[in-house]
């Protein structure tokens, strides 16, 4: 059973952070330990470290981009080509279908970025659209709890 959980956040408005603090209560709440990290602040190295899950939540923005934030991380990251095949990722991206033709391309991109470099994707990404009303976080702790969460710890029922 794993019981730790690293949360890496890209955002620009806090909205993906917000959404981390959420699915972080209800891994409080099932006996999960997680560690929030926004991207500003990381060193593509620090993955080399990492020895549990790995939940991406990013935002768009611009023309499609990751936040002026994680530009950094994802670059050096891209550019670093390194093996990250010890790694299981899960990612819950943030956009609006108003701009369809890059529709969270933000989520996206670093879904693409960790499978090029060999990471093993958990489930299946999300990606919330803003323009159909419904919040961020509730549906981002929904679709963990209901699609993630079981892959992460098969021991305990959902509290």
């Amino acid at each position: 059973m794993t019981k730790n959980l690293n949360i890496y956040v890209a955002t620009m408005t806090g909205t993906a952070l917000m959404v981390a603090d959420e699915i972080e209560e209800f891994c409080k709440n099932n006996d999960l330990n997680t560690k929030i990290n926004e991207m500003d602040n990381l060193d593509p190295q620090s993955l080399l470290n990492i020895n549990s899950p790995l939940l991406i939540i990013s935002s768009t923005y611009g023309q499609g981009d990751v936040p002026d934030g994680s530009k950094n991380f994802y670059n050096n990251l891209k550019s670093s080509k390194m093996n990250l095949e010890h790694i299981k990722y899960a990612v819950f991206g943030l956009g609006d279908m108003t701009y369809r033709d890059t529709f969270a391309y933000g989520g996206k991109k670093f879904d693409h970025l960790f499978s090029e470099l060999n990471a093993h994707r958990i489930g299946e990404p999300y990606y919330h659209d803003a323009s159909d009303g419904s919040l961020p976080e509730e549906e981002a702790v929904n679709w963990f709890r209901d699609k993630i969460f079981r892959f992460l710890n098969t021991d305990n029922e959902v509290k």
